[in-house]
């Protein structure tokens, strides 16, 4: 899958809220209400990852979750990276008062 340019990414970020770019990479931080619920996401999107065939850099920290994406294979962003956010996004609302 190739890297998106710039402008491309502009354009696509703003239909991710609550991620940023940073470091080239998508940035997000999530906050959840306890440790159950952060890694109950956590194993959610394990899931969506294997199906996708497209796995984060992510850490979790009680009930924080920090995801950071990007195609190593295309050196940069690419639609897959994105994809995988808008699941994450989608994700979210089930775990939303947790």
């Amino acid at each position: 899958m190739p890297r998106l340019e710039s402008d491309a990414i502009s354009a696509a970020l703003t239909e991710l809220p609550g991620w940023t770019l940073r470091d080239g990479k998508l940035y997000r931080v999530i906050v959840f209400k306890d440790f159950a619920a952060a890694f109950g996401f956590m194993s959610s999107m394990a899931l969506v990852s294997e199906k996708q065939d497209h796995h984060p850099d992510w850490s979790n920290t009680y009930n924080r979750v920090t995801i950071e994406l990007s195609s190593h294979d295309a050196g940069g962003l690419t639609e897959r990276d994105f994809r995988w956010a808008k699941a994450a996004n989608a994700r979210l609302a089930m775990f939303a008062g947790q």
